[in-house]
């Protein structure tokens, strides 16, 4: 597992990618979805987190069209990427876990 945790943007993207392949402005407008509006990738930041995850090998190019007279690249979610989404999650949920557990401790006393 991974010691340091993912970035916000790499997260929610790979989870976009978790259930269906999508081009760029898809994924950005799922990661949008995902956070109510919360997150909405600017240009320049999708793609450079796109074009990081996979150097990494964490998301592929399962497909190349052209639209419009534009190339438009269709990204899945690698083997890899699989198993660091699944391993960011428990990251996150063990984290939940203890943040809960202190709240539920109620003490507030500082040491």
């Amino acid at each position: 597992m991974s010691e340091r945790g993912m970035q916000e943007l790499a997260l929610l993207l790979l989870t976009a990618l978790a259930n269906a392949p999508r081009h760029g402005y898809a994924a950005a407008q799922e990661v949008k979805a995902m956070t109510e509006g919360r997150v909405v990738p600017r240009t320049g930041a999708l793609y450079g987190a796109l074009d990081r995850l996979l150097a990494e090998g964490l998301i592929q190019v399962e497909r190349e069209e052209v639209v419009g007279g534009r190339a438009r690249r269709i990204f899945a979610l690698a083997p890899a990427g699989r198993e660091r989404l699944e391993e960011e999650a428990e990251r996150l949920a063990a984290t939940a876990r203890e943040v809960r557990r202190r709240l539920a401790d109620g003490t507030t006393a500082l040491t």
